[in-house]
């Protein structure tokens, strides 16, 4: 996944066409995954494949459905435990890219951010009532 996040900025910075990010993002892959994509592309219409479509089959073969849930089910379970807040913050952001849904606002990610406090710090945190992301943290 974040090698798709890693193409995506890659294109901004040398302005990539449309028609050219999938060859592109392709001359990348190596070993198991670019015999995959040979075999995917040659099934796939004539011309070029579009980003939209290369992202849906890659996601699909390296990123199924099971392994989404389960990642989500670890980033709604997630907690703070014996971690440090900065700690916390670190895995809570790397799950949370995963997990978009959970956090598709501000006030989103900030409650979730605090449910998984120790109990000791959320009940000072929620007495504040803060409404942003970085104003919890």
């Amino acid at each position: 996944m974040s090698w798709l996040k890693e193409m995506k900025k890659a294109f901004t910075l040398i302005q990539v066409s449309d028609d050219s990010k999938s060859d592109y993002a392709s001359y990348f892959l190596k070993g198991e995954a670019s015999f995959w994509w040979e075999s995917v592309h040659a099934l796939e219409e004539e011309g070029p494949v579009s980003w939209a479509r290369f992202t849906e089959l890659f996601l699909e073969k390296y990123f199924p459905d099971c392994l989404q849930s389960q990642l989500e089910v670890e980033f709604l379970e997630f907690k703070q435990g014996e971690n440090s807040v900065a700690e916390y913050e670190a895995k809570f952001t790397e799950l949370a890219r995963l997990a978009p849904v959970y956090v598709n606002t501000e006030i989103h990610k900030a409650r979730r951010f605090q449910q998984g406090l120790k109990p000791e710090v959320r009940s000072g945190v929620v007495a504040l009532q803060l409404k942003k992301y970085t104003s919890v943290v």
